[in-house]
């Protein structure tokens, strides 16, 4: 029998890696589970409920000692993570294009680590896509932000005053988290453009109700997994020419456009924010990755020129519940795929999806975008 250990997440973190419907499911495969105390407070989830679900509640050190497989979302501090015993195994979110500490870290300790944001794209692997799932939720939550804090109405009103204009929104980037933003600020009745560089998203765009700002020349690559590929100096200087034109002309910017494992792309520059109307609100969840806007701070909200420049890519943790519920499914939907009968942990690697999420293994990282991107060691042939 596994045990498997859910950590109470750092402060600042709200969700929870399972929430009690999902460990009761995890029981029932054979599992065992332990959750430290307190892990779903914030998430709004007292530990009865998970006791009733069938888990134990211990302490942290007990769920990092005793536990055979330790979940989480934000990875455990460096010391915690120094202390493991070589061979435990992690499975959470790990942030690996941007973090070679943490996986130099992982390789050190002999620890096996699946990351959650390396599931592969692919049609068998949706319903363990936490990159998605979380999307949905920021992109949402954006819009929302943005409307309580923009001086105006989104939706056209006709009044005892006359009639209201309605609110225009600019979107960057129409990946899962553009498309839910165009979705939310649709049914709050705002006017919404949508830039994006794959032409491909176009017809998603449309069937939302948005109008697709459209740049030729953009190159796109096949082998992206559908995410959006740097830019020769042309485009970028036409590009930045029609964000520009239709940026000054909104109220509300959405910023959500990245390149895994590279700096967010700058598309929105100081000279536009300059220009764009007082009251106007820029939300950047790209911050963390550098951001889509010239000004961003990530984890600041700054004024320039009268404009609210918003920067914060931390929005599924402001929805802790159904963020918490959407990750928790998608994890134990690749938890069933590590689970042998009696609830024996049994990491095939002959399985793409297992093969592609694990990050490190028997000192080594197995992932070859990681390891080619952080020019670290090689797997050893014999751990394959």
């Amino acid at each position: 029998m596994t045990t498997f250990g859910i950590l109470r997440e750092p402060e600042h973190e709200k969700r929870v890696s399972l929430l009690p419907g999902e460990v009761q499911m995890l029981v029932r495969l054979g599992a065992a589970v332990k959750v430290e105390s307190g892990a779903g407070a914030r998430a709004f989830t007292p530990d009865a409920l998970y006791s009733e679900a069938g888990a134990t509640i211990v302490s942290r050190r007990e769920i990092l000692d005793a536990s055979d497989v330790i979940l989480h979302i934000q990875p455990p501090a460096d010391e915690e993570l120094k202390n493991l015993s070589p061979g435990k195994v992690l499975i959470g979110m790990m942030n690996p294009l941007y973090n070679r500490e943490l996986v130099e870290l992982l390789m050190q300790r002999g620890i096996t680590s699946f990351s959650m944001e390396l599931v592969p794209r692919t049609t068998r692997a949706q319903a363990m896509d936490v990159l998605s799932s979380m999307a949905t939720v920021a992109g949402y939550r954006a819009v929302l932000d943005a409307a309580v804090r923009f001086p105006r109405f989104f939706p056209m009103f006709m009044t005892a005053a006359g009639t209201i204009k309605p609110a225009r929104v600019l979107i960057l980037g129409a990946g899962v988290a553009g498309l839910q933003a165009l979705a939310t600020a649709r049914k709050l009745g705002a006017v919404v453009d949508v830039f994006d560089v794959r032409k491909a998203v176009k017809e998603e765009v449309l069937s939302l109700g948005g109008k697709f700002v459209e740049v030729e020349g953009a190159r796109e690559d096949a082998s992206a997994g559908g995410y959006a590929v740097e830019q020769t100096e042309e485009y970028l200087r036409r590009q930045a020419a029609k964000i520009h034109e239709h940026a000054v002309k909104s109220d509300v910017v959405i910023c959500t456009a990245q390149i895994p494992g590279k700096p967010a792309p700058v598309l929105l520059l100081k000279d536009t924010v300059h220009q764009m109307q007082p009251g106007s609100v820029i939300i950047d969840i790209a911050a963390a990755t550098g951001g889509n806007c010239e000004l961003t701070k990530n984890g600041e909200v700054l004024e320039y020129n009268g404009v609210t420049i918003v920067g914060k890519s931390d929005y599924p943790s402001d929805m802790p519940l159904d963020a918490s519920r959407m990750y928790g499914r998608n994890l134990l939907n690749f938890l069933k795929l590590v689970l042998g009968k009696e609830g024996v942990l049994n990491i095939n690697f002959n399985d793409d999806i297992i093969a592609g999420t694990c990050l490190t293994f028997q000192g080594a990282v197995r992932n070859e975008r990681v390891r080619s991107l952080h020019n670290l060691s090689s797997v050893n042939p014999n751990n394959l």
